[in-house]
């Protein structure tokens, strides 16, 4: 009896072993131009998921062939197109580790920097991803200035500015509210300094004159007053802003001269 009980265990356990094996997907290598052709079948089809997978198993099956530092780039790209937005950026700035004189690196920088681009959120939230996508395009155009992606980055970078000047219009119209006036100025005037190029420098200008004349900084307030009125004198925050000064409603031709006069008395 203990003998056969110790086949039966025997048996017991090469039958268990069996299932486990059949429930195990096996190993198989494959051509390296098959499973690289299959994953660009993938992509064509818009099954990025799977095709990002397929990527990867050129890589792992035959890491020392040309098509592995392909497939390393267009993996990154695959995971961007299913969404996958941060396992992107990995990708990207593995394959700018791993191959920063490849021809492809512009493509690898650009990758990484717009996949932080679609992740900027409305300026009611933190901005820190925002900011990634600032420094990222900014890499694109210093390295690559000439290139196409430099190009499309430049115009991304207006808007991304203009979203971070957004954020603190926002903050600083919250202090002014609160009457915390040097809290706001602050707000404003980095807007001023740091981002000139964005359409939120007239308001910034006009909020300061606001919080100038509730401080009683009058002076201060018909300069920054003269500076809006000197660059932006169409703008509706030019004609807000001569109404507190002097009580109108409406910027006319005694404004503009008003102005001009006070911009060349102080400049």
């Amino acid at each position: 009896m203990p003998f056969l009980g110790r086949c039966g265990a025997i048996g017991l356990t090469i039958a268990l072993a069996a299932c486990g094996g059949a429930n195990k997907q096996a190993y198989i290598e494959k051509p390296v131009d098959d499973l690289y052709n299959q994953a660009m079948d993938q992509m064509v089809e818009e099954r990025y998921a799977q095709a990002a997978t397929s990527f990867d198993q050129v890589e792992s099956q035959h890491p020392y062939s040309i098509w592995a530092t392909k497939a390393q780039l267009m993996g990154a790209y695959a995971q961007y197109e299913a969404g996958n937005y941060d396992q992107a950026i990995i990708d990207a700035d593995r394959f700018i580790q791993l191959h920063p004189g490849n021809r492809d690196a512009a493509y690898a920088y650009y990758l990484k920097a717009i996949s932080y681009y679609v992740q900027i959120v409305d300026v009611g939230r933190d901005q820190k991803t925002t900011e990634l996508a600032l420094k990222a395009l900014e890499d694109v155009v210093r390295r690559f200035p000439d290139s196409k992606y430099a190009r499309d980055a430049r115009l991304k970078l207006d808007f991304t500015r203009d979203h971070l000047a957004g954020k603190e219009m926002e903050i600083g119209r919250y202090y002014l509210k609160r009457g915390d006036y040097l809290a706001a100025m602050n707000r404003f005037k980095r807007v001023i300094d740091q981002y000139q190029t964005t359409t939120h420098v007239p308001e910034a200008l006009e909020r300061l004159v606001e919080c100038d004349l509730a401080l009683g900084l009058t002076k201060e307030a018909k300069q920054n007053a003269a500076v809006l009125g000197y660059n932006y004198p169409g703008s509706a925050w030019y004609g807000d802003a001569y109404a507190l000064l002097k009580g109108t409603q409406e910027p006319d031709a005694q404004a503009q001269s008003w102005f001009g006069r006070t911009f060349g008395s102080l400049f």
